[in-house]
């Protein structure tokens, strides 16, 4: 009997981890054909909930689109459930942000059902599953895609005090503009009756959307819209520029080769390199 006891441990320990690699990591056929499974079955939930918003084509199959709901929203509960059972640290998996998309994808049908039966603005929040399509990442990742997921991602952060800084002059400028078009286009022009009317008016015409729903109309703010397009112009190039020069500063700075879909089973994040045995974010044993 004593004997008998740590086999059964072990063997659970076991059953554990690989429904952990088959969950969690596309590295494996077996995870590979699960994650597979798991987007083709959120891409047709989510076009169910798509197709349920046409009200011509809801009213038709109203209780088909119902039966779809639920039989999606059951499967993606056991699966959550799964996610939980096998992480060797519930919590964190909870509260990460896969978890808690997770979460959000499976909570309206309930809320529904229990709370709120008349409401389809919240049964409609449950495209929000689309969201977990970015799960594509991990199944089809091959080594390039991932070291350009990296380089961009290092790219972005280092350049953060920069875009910063780029974002906070575009904002003193809309004021600037916003204030200015409120007080030479604003006795005449009802678009301009307020500065933040102006400021929406600047934004629109620094970004080049040009709705044409408010246009100035006196000389002198027509020669201060021409000033503030060519602006436009000049102001989008720049973050291009400053992200442009980082990457490629970055893409040199990483180390070339394939990154694993591998998750920690402690921190739960991924990006590791193919003969990592510990974790690079929290020193854990892979």
């Amino acid at each position: 009997m004593p004997d008998s006891i740590p086999a059964q441990e072990t063997k659970a320990i076991t059953w554990r981890e690989h429904l952990y690699e088959i969950i969690f990591e596309a590295d494996t056929p077996a995870g590979k054909v699960f994650d597979i499974c798991l987007l083709i079955t959120i891409l047709l939930s989510v076009l169910v909930i798509m197709l349920e918003s046409v009200d011509s084509i809801e009213s038709r199959y109203a209780k088909q689109f119902g039966f779809a709901e639920w039989f999606f929203t059951i499967l993606f509960t056991i699966e959550y459930g799964a996610r939980i059972i096998s992480a060797r640290r519930p919590l964190r998996y909870i509260f990460s942000f896969y978890g808690v998309v997770d979460l959000l994808s499976i909570l309206p049908t309930y809320l529904i059902s229990f709370y709120y039966q008349d409401s389809d603005q919240i049964h409609r929040l449950a495209v929000i599953r689309a969201v977990r399509l970015l799960r594509a990442f991990r199944i089809f990742k091959l080594g390039h895609m991932l070291s350009g997921a990296a380089e961009l991602r290092a790219a972005l952060w280092a350049t953060r005090s920069k875009i910063t800084v780029f974002l906070a002059t575009v904002v003193i400028a809309v004021v600037i503009e916003g204030a200015a078009l409120h007080l030479i286009e604003g006795p005449e022009n009802p678009g301009f009756s307020s500065i933040p009317e102006g400021m929406y008016w600047a934004i629109v015409t620094m970004t080049t959307v040009g709705y044409g729903d408010v246009t100035p109309e006196t000389p002198l703010g027509k020669c201060l819209a021409s000033i503030i397009m060519i602006l436009g112009y000049s102001l989008i190039i720049v973050p291009t520029g400053i992200v442009t020069a980082e990457l490629a500063h970055a893409g040199n700075k990483l180390k070339s080769g394939i990154i694993t879909t591998q998750v920690c089973p402690e921190c739960m994040r991924e990006g590791h390199d193919p003969d990592a045995t510990f974790c690079k974010f929290c020193g854990s044993h892979l």
